[in-house]
């Protein structure tokens, strides 16, 4: 009995290496009960759980495996959290992308959007927003009043710390992943520095998982360089609806702040699109879904025109005039009178 036990432990175990090892798509491996017959203490065994005991069940996700479904950020959108393996990852290092200079609007109120669903988990803890003075001054600070009026965020739950140079805001950074104290940390930067290489962000992301709290790496107008971050997500501004009224929605208004999130990497999730929309009354995200337009090809370095819209009309080639005509005296009014001299 004992040697079955230790059999099924030893499988479970080559399961769950192999699943890291490979990379696979999420799967569920159902825990043994502790305390049945032939378990062995401080293992994990085969089985059912025990009478009131919840299951033990462990998220195996493309080389990162998870305690449970709670160590995930949920966006409210299935199909999102389903195409991220269950949501964003609360205890790592999550980059949120912005790929020209204009976007950094929409990073930013992506980024708060986030942070406030955090903080509906963690009341009471604040949230570090670390940054460069040269982003500060390029795409500005949060307006305290649309904290609190868009996102349900006291000005004093968000705490800002402006560094002189890269360097810095990244020892700043590294140093309050660690702290609990914080229920999340923000790091922006612009452009790709070299400082930002794969060793900095897996500094980030090993403090991230330690503390267990979630570190966003907000990349302002800059290439997709290679980092130790799990997630990417591509975001950009979305054009807004119609806003709602009791007679439908108002023609020539501004409606709820949307967002164009595209998966650009995840250990989990293939790569795909969608267009969110943040409800500032309810603090939540919904799906809108798009109507496709028909827009007109864009032609490759001129090779492909695109083609004409609507029936080309055929002008009358105009007869060109014979050798040696001349156009009457009467057209050139200037030859009326002779040419002032000296």
């Amino acid at each position: 009995m004992a040697m079955n036990a230790v059999a099924r432990d030893t499988v479970f175990a080559l399961r769950r290496q192999i699943a890291k090892i490979e990379g696979t798509l999420p799967e569920r491996l159902e825990a043994p009960a502790r305390g049945a017959p032939g378990a062995i203490p401080g293992k994990v065994q085969s089985g059912a759980a025990g009478p009131g005991m919840a299951p033990d069940i462990t998220i195996v996700r493309r080389g990162l495996a998870v305690a449970s479904a709670d160590a995930f950020l949920h966006t409210g959108i299935e199909r999102l959290d389903a195409a991220l393996g269950g949501g964003l990852p609360k205890a790592a290092l999550s980059e949120i992308h912005g790929l020209e200079t204009r976007d950094a609007g929409a990073v930013a109120g992506f980024a708060l959007s986030l942070v406030s669903l955090i903080l509906k988990e963690k009341r009471g803890l604040p949230i570090l927003w670390v940054g460069t003075a040269e982003i500060f001054h390029e795409a500005g600070l949060p307006y305290a009043r649309g904290l609190h009026a868009l996102f349900g965020i006291e000005p004093e739950q968000l705490l800002f710390s402006e560094a002189p140079k890269l360097l810095d805001a990244l020892w700043i950074a590294e140093e309050a992943a660690r702290m609990t104290a914080f229920a999340a940390v923000i790091l922006e930067i612009r452009g790709s520095p070299q400082r930002l290489d794969l060793t900095a962000t897996r500094r980030l992301h090993a403090r991230a998982q330690n503390a267990g709290r979630p570190v966003l790496l907000l990349r302002q107008a800059g290439a997709a360089d290679p980092t130790a971050a799990p997630l990417r997500l591509i975001v950009s501004a979305a054009p807004a609806a119609s806003r709602e009224t009791v007679a439908g929605p108002l023609a020539g208004s501004i409606g709820r702040p949307a967002f164009t999130v595209d998966i650009g990497k995840s250990r989990t999730a293939l790569p795909g699109q969608f267009t969110l929309e943040w409800n500032p009354n309810e603090h939540a995200f919904a799906e809108r879904t798009e109507v496709p337009v028909a827009v007109v090809p864009a032609s490759g370095r001129g090779a492909d025109p695109a083609p004409a819209s609507g029936a080309v009309l055929a002008f009358p080639a105009l007869a060109a005039p014979a050798a040696g005509d001349q156009p009457p005296r009467q057209q050139h009014p200037a030859h009326r009178s002779p040419r002032r001299a000296g």
